[in-house]
This record gives C-alpha cells, sequence and structure tokens, in this order.
C-alpha cells in the first residue's frame, strides 16, 4: 500500500461490488515503473515549496503594496495640509500687507493734516496714558483735560489738536485702530464733557507707532508710547507771534 503513489503504472486484478465498485484482489507494478514515480514525487516536492514560497512572496509583495498606498494617501494628506496652510498664510500675509499699507496711508494723512501746523502756537498741553490694549480714559487725566478745555476757552481762535498713538506692541492693524479710538475717545470727552464745539477740534489723529518717545523694550516705555498728546493751538497770525 506504501508503494501506489501518484504516477505509478498499475496492474489491478478484481471484480465489482454492489456498489459497482472495483474490489482488488491483486495489484502489480514494474520496479521500473516505481522508481519513475517516485522521481516524479521527489520533482514535484520542491516545486511545491517553490510555489508556497511564490505565494508567500505574493502576499507579502501585495502586504507592501498596501503599505505603499497607505503611505501615498497619508502624503497626499499631509501635502493637502500643507498646501493649505500655506494659503492660510498667504491669506495672513495678504491681510497683514494690507493693514500695513492702511496703517501707512492713515499715518501719512494725518502728517499732512498737521503739516501746517508750524504756523502755529502751542499754548497748552496735556498727555494722557493709557494701559495696553485699552482705550478707555482713566479717571486721573479727566480734570487735567477739563482744566486745558477750560484755558482753550479764554484763547482767540484756539484748535484743540488730538493725537493718539500705540506702543509697537501686537500688530500693526490693531495698533492702528487702538491709537484711532484712543483719540477720538479723548476729543470725544473734550466735546462733552468740556463743552469744546466740534469745530474747534481738529480730526483726530491715529498715529499708530510713529514717533514712539521711549523704547518698546521695557513696560515703562511701552507706556509712555500709549498714549494720547492733546494741545492748544492758536495761529501765529492771529498772536502777532
Amino acid at each position: 500500500m506504501t508503494a501506489l503513489i501518484p504516477g505509478l503504472s498499475v496492474d489491478v486484478q478484481g471484480s465489482y461490488n454492489a456498489q459497482t465498485q472495483l474490489v482488488a484482489d491483486t495489484v502489480n507494478f514494474h520496479s521500473s515503473d516505481l522508481k519513475t514515480a517516485v522521481d516524479i514525487q521527489a520533482g514535484l516536492a520542491p516545486t511545491e515549496q517553490q510555489v508556497q514560497q511564490n505565494q508567500q512572496q505574493i502576499q507579502q509583495s501585495q502586504q507592501r503594496i498596501q503599505q505603499n498606498q497607505q503611505q501615498i494617501e497619508q502624503s497626499q494628506e499631509q501635502i493637502q495640509a500643507q498646501k493649505q496652510q500655506i494659503q492660510e498664510q498667504q491669506q495672513k500675509l495678504t491681510a497683514e500687507q494690507q493693514a500695513t499699507a492702511e496703517h501707512a496711508a492713515a499715518i501719512a494723512a494725518a502728517n499732512k493734516r498737521f503739516g501746517g501746523l508750524g504756523e502755529y502756537n502751542i499754548l497748552g498741553e496735556v498727555e494722557v496714558l493709557f494701559g495696553n490694549d485699552k482705550v478707555t480714559i482713566d479717571e486721573k487725566y479727566k480734570p487735567q483735560l477739563l482744566k486745558l478745555a477750560q484755558q482753550a476757552k479764554g484763547i482767540t481762535a484756539y484748535v484743540i489738536q488730538v493725537k493718539g498713538y500705540a506702543s509697537k506692541i501686537g500688530s500693526a492693524a490693531l495698533n492702528q485702530k487702538l491709537s484711532t479710538e484712543r483719540a477720538d475717545n479723548v476729543a470725544s470727552f473734550l466735546e462733552q464733557q468740556g463743552q469744546i464745539p466740534l469745530t474747534n477740534i481738529l480730526a483726530p489723529g491715529a498715529m499708530g507707532t510713529s514717533k514712539q518717545v521711549a523704547p518698546d523694550t521695557t513696560a515703562e516705555g511701552q507706556a509712555e508710547n500709549r498714549r494720547v498728546v492733546v494741545r492748544i493751538l492758536q495761529n501765529k497770525g492771529v498772536s502777532g507771534a
């Protein structure tokens, strides 16, 4: 029985049973046929082993392909995220450039508006300081502003000049906004509480971070730069000087 292997040529004698199955009485084969069958089996064993190795390699290759596909998908997602970040940075840069341009234009307009002030005498001045990111007038400065307003009313042909400034901490757009609101609030206080007619108040100047009076490297310097300067001006032609 152990000699009956695939590929062996045999001569079988027997009879059929009731189930039409062949029941062998004798099984004969030649030794040369057995050797041939054994050689065939011996040749098939390495082939089957090679087939198994090939299948394993194919599976490994498929796994590597899947991993590569996953890496490609992840790389594509990263590239897309980087593109989005670049777009956001470009939009932010564009907005900052626009804000800077607006800031420069506002300062240029303010300088132009105040360019002719060399024709005026300064007859009074008050400096109002503000906290970081603050635009509300501190109570301690209000008496000084009221006193300045009272002084101005006794001067012939006076005008009130209001300039707002900010420290360089923060973006240019934010500092421009802070200087604008500070100057507007002081001008409104002079008009409402000091009873100064709007016709005697020059349009408030938002100077942003221009003309820093102290280094912004210290808290004290920053505090000095967060200011509004209020001046009583009189035309030199009126005063005769």
